[in-house]
């Protein structure tokens, strides 16, 4: 073990690893260790964190507006609100035929627009054609109506296979396709953020649209999962 003398204290590592992305360089003492070593730690969170008490310490962020807007997104924001998008679509054929010609302003509609989500396009899943979306430069997600981008959506994994093996990736997530659905994959960017409008479950005609929103899940309108139909009919 190096002597104290010759280490860097926790707080020196995280400010100095959050730094070297930004900076688009390695620490100059570290540019000696082996390639296959990162110097950012490779947890996600760490790395989060890291970053986030170089700003707070810089003056750049304010951590209680931070958590406000995490809180928000979590908990006030979240999956709900496309949930009650898909809702409205499925009994409103009105509606549906707006969001699919326009999703900004149809979305909006319903009180739902903001930061990432100025430019929406919604695809619906048909009993022949399966959506997936898929951000590959790295997370680009409708904040507006779905919340924060789950970890693996963000994942390189899941970037890079839901390309290559989409239905692979799909059968992983417990959805099973047959061989004559086309699976049709949409790169999220900065300009275009998507949203699945999943199919509407058999069984459900009677139910309302508040009771259709509460069977609409995250992973649904992402389309890495299909809506499951209500356990004994009517809920």
């Amino acid at each position: 073990m190096v002597g104290d003398s010759e280490s860097m204290d926790r707080r020196s590592f995280l400010k100095r690893a959050a730094a070297a992305p930004v900076a688009g360089a390695f620490p100059a003492d570290m540019h000696d260790q082996d390639h296959d070593h990162q110097v950012v730690p490779s947890d996600p969170a760490l790395r989060t964190k890291a970053l986030e008490s170089l700003l707070v310490e810089k003056g750049l962020v304010d951590s209680d507006a931070l958590d406000a807007i995490v809180d928000m997104y979590e908990n006030k924001i979240g999956p709900r609100n496309g949930a009650r998008v898909v809702a409205r679509a499925w009994v409103d054929p009105a509606y549906k035929k707006r969001l699919l010609a326009d999703a900004g302003p149809a979305i909006a509609e319903l009180g739902y627009s903001g930061v990432q989500g100025e430019h929406m396009v919604v695809v619906e899943n048909t009993p022949k054609a399966h959506n997936l979306v898929v951000c590959t430069l790295c997370s680009c997600y409708p904040w507006p109506v779905l919340g924060l981008p789950p970890v693996w959506y963000k994942s390189a994994p899941y970037r890079s296979r839901a390309v290559i093996d989409p239905r692979g990736v799909l059968r992983e997530f417990g959805t099973e396709l047959s061989d004559d659905v086309e699976i049709r994959v949409w790169d999220s960017t900065a300009e275009i953020r998507y949203l699945v409008l999943p199919e509407r479950p058999a069984g459900t005609e009677k139910m309302t649209e508040e009771e259709l929103a509460a069977l609409v899940t995250r992973d649904s309108m992402i389309g890495a999962a299909k809506v499951a139909a209500p356990r004994g009919g009517k809920v």
